[in-house]
C-alpha cells in the first residue's frame, strides 16, 4: 500500500494551507467570539471546488473520492474546525443524500448550485427528543394529493438558518418502524418552513447551528427522495460516509492542536532548556503523534473501501469513534503542554479543545459508534 500524499491531495493540501492563511486564519477569533457564519467564504470554497468535492464532474463538482475527500477537510480544520464541520455537513449530508438517492432530475435541478456553493445546504434528522433514537421522530409529512404537509421541528441543524434548501427526514408511518420514514428535499422560502433561534454553542462557533421549523409546510411529491418510507435507511447510508467526515474533523483538531504543542514545547525554556527535551512532555508528545497516525490510517482505511463500494459501516465507525476520541485527548494534552498560556486565548488550543468535543457527539456517539461497531462483529462469521 502507498501511504503518501497523491498528486491531487498533495495539490489540495498545498491550495487549502495558502487559502486558510490568507482568508480564514486572521478572523477565526472575530467569528468565534460573535458566532458569525461566513457566508461568502464558503462561495469562495465553492469557486474551489470544495464544497462538491464527491460530485462529478458533469454535475458541477470536482469528481474525487474519499481520500481527498478526507485532505479537504482536514486541512481546513488544522486552521479552523468550525469551517470544517460546515464544509463536512454541506458536503457529506445534503449534497451527498440528494446524489446518492435522487432521481437524474432532481439531480439536475439541485446538486449543481450545491456542487459550487451557490446555495448552501443543510440536513435534519435530530429533534428535541430523539437524538441517537431517531426512529421516534415526531415530525410528520401526511400526505394530500400530490403535496405532503409537514409539522414538526428539527434541532441541532447545521446551516438552517443561512441555508438555502434541506434535505428533512420525517415520519409518514409509525414511530419506531425503520420504513415509517422519508425524505424530502425544501427549498428556503417554501411556506411554513422556517428556522429558530442559533444555538450558543461550547465550541464550533462559526458553524451555524439552529432549529428548522415546519408549520403545515407544503412540499410537492417532485420533492420526495425515493420511495416512501426508504428515509431513515438513506439516513443510516448517508451517515456511514458522515462518519468520515467527522473522522476527518477530528484528524485535523488533533493535527492542529498536536502542531500548536510541538512547536510551544520547542519554544517554552524552563530550567535551562526547551520542555520538549523533558521526558514528561515528550512522552505526552510520542502519544498525541501515535494516536494521531492510527486515526488517520483507520481514516483512509475506510475511505479506501468507500471509494470500492464495499462494506464499511464496521470500519467507519471505527474510525470516526477512535479520531474523535484522540482529538479530544490531543487538544486535551496540548493545554496541558501550554500551562497557564492554553488556557487563554492568545494561543490556538484552547479553541481546539472547544471545538473537539462535538466530534464524540455529532453524527452519531461514541457510544452509538461502538454499538454499531460490536453488532457488526458480532454477526461476522
Amino acid at each position: 500500500m502507498n501511504f503518501e500524499y497523491n498528486d491531487t491531495q498533495a495539490m489540495i493540501a498545498e491550495s487549502i494551507r495558502d487559502f486558510a492563511e490568507q482568508h480564514i486564519r486572521p478572523h477565526i477569533m472575530e467569528w468565534d467570539e460573535a458566532q458569525i457564519f461566513p457566508v461568502d467564504l464558503f462561495k469562495k470554497l465553492g469557486e474551489m471546488g470544495y464544497m462538491g468535492v464527491l460530485v462529478p464532474e458533469e454535475l458541477g463538482g470536482s469528481g474525487l473520492g474519499y481520500h481527498e475527500y478526507i485532505t479537504v477537510v482536514e486541512e481546513i480544520s488544522k486552521v479552523d474546525s468550525s469551517i470544517g464541520l460546515s464544509v463536512a455537513a454541506h458536503n457529506s449530508l445534503c449534497t451527498n443524500h440528494i446524489l446518492t438517492f435522487g432521481n437524474e432530475e432532481q439531480k439536475k435541478k439541485w446538486i449543481p448550485k450545491l456542487a459550487t456553493a451557490e446555495w448552501i445546504g443543510a440536513w435534519g434528522l435530530t429533534e428535541h427528543n430523539t437524538g441517537s433514537d431517531a426512529g421516534g421522530m415526531a415530525t410528520t409529512a401526511v400526505k394530500d394529493g400530490d403535496e405532503w404537509i409537514i409539522n414538526g421541528a428539527k434541532n441541532f441543524i447545521t446551516h438552517a438558518i443561512s441555508g438555502d434548501v434541506a434535505v428533512v427526514i420525517v415520519r409518514t408511518g409509525e414511530k419506531g418502524d425503520s420504513r415509517g420514514m422519508t425524505a424530502f428535499v425544501i427549498e428556503k422560502g417554501t411556506p411554513g418552513f422556517t428556522s429558530g433561534k442559533k444555538e450558543n454553542k461550547l465550541g464550533m462557533r462559526a458553524s451555524e447551528t439552529a432549529e428548522l421549523i415546519f408549520d403545515n409546510c407544503r412540499v410537492s411529491d417532485a420533492n420526495r427522495l425515493g420511495e416512501v418510507g426508504d428515509g431513515f435507511i438513506q439516513a443510516m447510508k448517508i451517515l456511514d460516509g458522515g462518519r468520515i467526515s467527522i473522522g476527518a474533523l477530528s484528524l485535523g483538531i488533533a493535527k492542529g492542536a498536536y502542531e500548536a504543542a510541538l512547536k510551544y514545547s520547542k519554544e517554552r525554556v524552563q530550567f535551562g532548556k526547551p520542555i520538549s527535551e523533558f521526558q514528561a512532555i515528550g512522552f505526552k508528545l510520542a502519544d498525541m503523534a501515535t494516536e494521531i497516525e492510527a486515526s488517520e490510517l483507520l481514516l483512509h482505511k475506510a475511505a479506501f473501501l468507500k471509494n470500492n463500494n464495499k462494506p464499511m459501516t464496521k470500519i467507519g465507525a471505527m474510525a470516526k469513534m477512535y479520531a474523535s476520541e484522540v482529538c479530544v485527548k490531543v487538544s486535551t494534552e496540548a493545554i496541558q503542554i501550554h500551562g497557564g498560556y492554553g488556557y487563554t486565548k492568545d494561543f490556538p488550543v484552547e479553541k481546539f479543545f472547544r471545538d473537539s468535543k462535538l466530534c464524540t457527539i455529532g453524527e452519531g456517539t461514541t457510544e452509538i459508534q461502538k454499538l454499531v461497531i460490536s453488532r457488526n462483529i458480532l454477526k461476522e462469521k
